[in-house]
This record gives C-alpha cells, sequence and structure tokens, in this order.
C-alpha cells in the first residue's frame, strides 16, 4: 500500500542501513536512562559483563541488564542467551522490539540467573553490561521510546541543496507528521505479515500457514525462493525441510510439525515463539490503521481532528481494530466502516475461537507523530558510494512509532 507523506519538501533519496552500523537504536528506559551502545562500526566492542552484585534477598529475583546486539534479531539474541544459561526463554523478559540490522541497546531482565554461568558469558554480537537486580520483570511496552541515530548513504543532491532540504523537512516534521506503522511491521521484503494475519482472522488457517511457507520475493536468496515455489507445486513438507536452508528456523519448525501431523495447522503455527505468532494479527491491525490515516489524508482532513474524533492527550486517534473496539461517531466512524468494508472484515472475528491466543480486543493510537531532539548532525562525502554524499541525522520517538515513518518524509522513496 502506497502512503501519503505530510511534508513538502524534494525527495532526498539516499539508502539506510548500507552498513549495520548505518542504523543505531538507543532504549530510553521508564526511568528515563539512554542504554548506550558501544559496537564500532566493525562490530567490535570493549564492553564485558561486570561483577554481578550479590542478590540482596530473594525478592529481587529479577536480574536487569543492558543487551547490546550487532546485527542480530531479538528472537535470536533472546535463544542464545537462554541456551547459553540453560534455562527457558520465559525468563527472560524485554520492552520492545528492534532491528536485527542495526546496532542497538535496551534493558532486559532474566528470573533468578545463574550467576556463575552468566558471568562466563560471551559473544562476538551481544554484549551484556550494567547488572542490577530488581523485583520486576521487564514487560513489553515497558519503555519511554527510542534514539536514533541514522546514516542516510548514496545520495545524489549537492550538499547546499541536500543541507537546505533536509533542515526544511525537519521543521515541517516538527508540527508532526503521520503516525504510520513502519515497513518493517509487515515482514521485509515479503511484506506478508498483515495477509498472514488476515487470513488467520478470517479462519483460513491452512491458507496463513502455507502463504507463510510459500510466499516469494525475487530479492530473497535464491536457494529459499526456489525451496518455497516447490512446496507451493507439491506439498511435500519432508522434502522442503530439506531444502530450507537451517537459518530459516521458524518455517523448519512449522514444517516438522506438519510432517508429523500435515492437517494441524493451527498447531503448526502454535510451535512457534508465542510473541511471534501474535506478530501476525498485530501487523494486520496496523495495515488496517494506516489504511484509517490514509483515507483521512485523502479526504483532505490531514491530521486534524474531525467530527467524531475520540482523542488521545488531545490529539486524534484512530482504533488497532479488535472484538471489544468502540468505533467513532460522525466522519471519523464512517472513515473506519469504510477501510471495513474494503478489506471485508468485521469487529467479531478479531475473536479467534479456534486460536484464543490470536484473538484481539483492539486499541487505540494517535494519528500524528512528532519526533523529538530531530537534528541534522553531519553532512560528507560517502566513503561507499563513489561522488554520493551522506547525512546523519537524530530523534527521539516514544514507544510505539517508527523511524521508517521519520525517514520516508526525509528520502520519499519508499
Amino acid at each position: 500500500m502506497k502512503l501519503s507523506h505530510s511534508t513538502t519538501t524534494k525527495p532526498i533519496g539516499g539508502r539506510i542501513k548500507q552498513r549495520v552500523s548505518d542504523f543505531k537504536v538507543k532504549e530510553i528506559t521508564l526511568d528515563g536512562r539512554t542504554c548506550e551502545t558501544s559496537f564500532d562500526e566493525n562490530g567490535s566492542s570493549p564492553t564485558i559483563l561486570q561483577t554481578i552484585p550479590i542478590q540482596p534477598s530473594r525478592e529481587f529475583s529479577q536480574l536487569h541488564l543492558d543487551l547490546e546486539k550487532f546485527n542480530v534479531d531479538e528472537y535470536n539474541a533472546v535463544r542464545i542467551l537462554s541456551r547459553f544459561l540453560g534455562t527457558s526463554k520465559k525468563r527472560l523478559g524485554f520492552a520492545g522490539v528492534k532491528d536485527k540490522r542495526g546496532i542497538t541497546s535496551q534493558r532486559i531482565s532474566i528470573f533468578n540467573p545463574d550467576i556463575e554461568r552468566l558471568q562466563k558469558f560471551g559473544s562476538k554480537n551481544i554484549k551484556l553490561s550494567n547488572p542490577e537486580w530488581k523485583n520486576e520483570r521487564i514487560e513489553i511496552g515497558n519503555l519511554t521510546g527510542n534514539k536514533f541515530e541514522i546514516i542516510i548513504r548514496n545520495i545524489e543532491l549537492k550538499e547546499k541543496e541536500l543541507k537546505k532540504t533536509i533542515n526544511q523537512c525537519l521543521k515541517q516534521m516538527k508540527k508532526g507528521i503521520p503516525n504510520f506503522f513502519g515497513e518493517q511491521r509487515f515482514g521485509g521484503i515479503r511484506n506478508i505479515t498483515h495477509v498472514v494475519g488476515k487470513n488467520f482472522i478470517k479462519k483460513e488457517f491452512k491458507k496463513a500457514v502455507m502463504l507463510y511457507l510459500t510466499s516469494t520475493n525475487e530479492k530473497e536468496e535464491e536457494r529459499i525462493r526456489n525451496a518455497r515455489i516447490e512446496l507451493e507445486k507439491t506439498n511435500d513438507f519432508s522434502k522442503a525441510l530439506s531444502e530450507f536452508p537451517y537459518k530459516y528456523r521458524y518455517e523448519r519448525i512449522i514444517l516438522q510439525h506438519l510432517i508429523k501431523y500435515p492437517n494441524d495447522f493451527i498447531g503448526a503455527f502454535r510451535r512457534l515463539p508465542k510473541s511471534l505468532q501474535y506478530m501476525f494479527v498485530h501487523a494486520y491491525q496496523s495495515f488496517l490503521f494506516n489504511k484509517i490515516i490514509e483515507e483521512r489524508l485523502k479526504e483532505g482532513f490531514g491530521l486534524n481532528a474531525i467530527k467524531g474524533d475520540i482523542l488521545m492527550e488531545g490529539m486524534p486517534s484512530a482504533p488497532l481494530l479488535g472484538f471489544e473496539s468502540a468505533l467513532a461517531e460522525g466522519k471519523a466512524g464512517e472513515i473506519v466502516q469504510k477501510i471495513m468494508q474494503e478489506e471485508g472484515i468485521e469487529l467479531n472475528e478479531f475473536k479467534v475461537k479456534e486460536f484464543p491466543e490470536l484473538s484481539s480486543k483492539g486499541a487505540s493510537k494517535k494519528i500524528s507523530l512528532i519526533p523529538e531532539q530531530l537534528k541534522l548532525l553531519e553532512i560528507g562525502e560517502d566513503e561507499f558510494n563513489e561522488n554520493r554524499l551522506k547525512a546523519v541525522i537524530s530523534f527521539s520517538l516514544g514507544k510505539g512509532a517508527y523511524a521508517t515513518t521519520v525517514l520516508r518524509e526525509l528520502m520519499k522513496n519508499d
């Protein structure tokens, strides 16, 4: 789905995440502390885990630590750490999922870890620091936001024009931009996470699972693309398991279950981590939310309040649709109803009796996003793209907001 821009400046184009170190994310904790990063551009870090203090009492059962990652996804980092400790992944808590391709830092908690063993933890791309005992687990949403420092590369504009354009765009963004969910919410290059979620909502369980296994994109590696195509043709789960590379562990987990129980698609999907299962329905809710904002923009309302809007902190909101969603009245409600009709979806369908874990009551989210501390840090020659410029920008966002939403207003190349 193509989304509108709220800024009127010309595109600067360019590319993000060309190098892992081009994208830095630092979590801002509930107490306002920013988790720092120590990895350099080559993935080296001097950080070592300090001596873990003695546990004050049994009440303090949660060890909080800063977790830094270099080009590692959240679920893999948790898996590596829990496997090293010989404990369940359920004992680890974190506030939000961070990007894989980048240098990220965040606060995590571990329930009663083996301290002697944890003290020996070592990983090239994962670092732990700042240990502290607490009595509460870190849960999803237990953060204030994130601070970003991002390098945009391969920019063709001249330096004077680039600086002027960026500064004008940052000034416009301070008035607010559409609070769209970012592209990573929808599954990267295959862009199917929300479609899989919709199929679960529509109780098309086989269709949902097979779409996840077989949907392809030309940017994928040839080996996995061919394996997906072959599985779609043959439905041969055993053959697919031998052809799917080991790094596609979630697909392989599903295939292993389907080899034993060929028609148990719900059971196969239940083998995935719960946080990953939820992501598919959440992605569909996010897709609908984006469509609602886009419709408001198309009809000329912009980000302004309209009749029937439900306000959050004085700002218009839109629903993340679920079976308990209370729809707005007036024009705001009409827009939501229009999107639901286009999608052929009803609120009661978000209660999935056959797969209750994927049911969702719904929520609301502000339609406008105001980035904080927007700064242009540097413009210079791009050392990795000849005759091109790079721009370094930084900003902070509250929880639930996406850096790519800010970047697309600047780059305008989607």
